[in-house]
């Protein structure tokens, strides 16, 4: 875990992330993990006990929304999945780079599992 006062450069920490759907916590405020992750293709459907902040850094992504409209995010933009919705995040023109922001201890896949849940690792 990094110094709290450390600075994080997103093009390094980005650059260390070798395998999509796997995301890596970059810092911890008030225990709100900011975790960065490449994503491309389709993810599991899930929900979690709390609320999901998806910020695209570069391309694009669409968040399915189970019984809602879907929510297409570009870079430089932001959503917050409500906790308790079941969502599917999609990149699908392109491979997309994301920071979540999230309490700690939040499993991507929540209840789903399956081969796309990930360890908890710093970046």
């Amino acid at each position: 875990m990094p110094e709290s006062l450390d600075v994080v450069n997103f093009a390094t920490k980005f650059a260390l992330i070798d395998k999509h759907w796997s995301p890596g916590i970059v810092a911890e405020a008030n225990d709100w993990q900011f975790k960065l992750v490449r994503v491309l293709g389709e993810f599991v459907w899930h929900d979690h006990e709390v609320d999901e902040v998806f910020v695209v850094m570069k391309g694009e992504l669409t968040i399915e929304l189970d019984g809602r409209a879907d929510v297409r995010l570009r870079a430089g933009e932001l959503f917050v999945v409500p906790r308790k919705v079941m969502h599917r995040p999609v990149a699908d023109v392109g491979e997309c780079e994301l920071m979540l922001i999230e309490p700690r201890g939040v499993v991507n896949t929540g209840d789903a599992g399956g081969s796309l849940t990930a360890p908890e690792q710093w970046l």
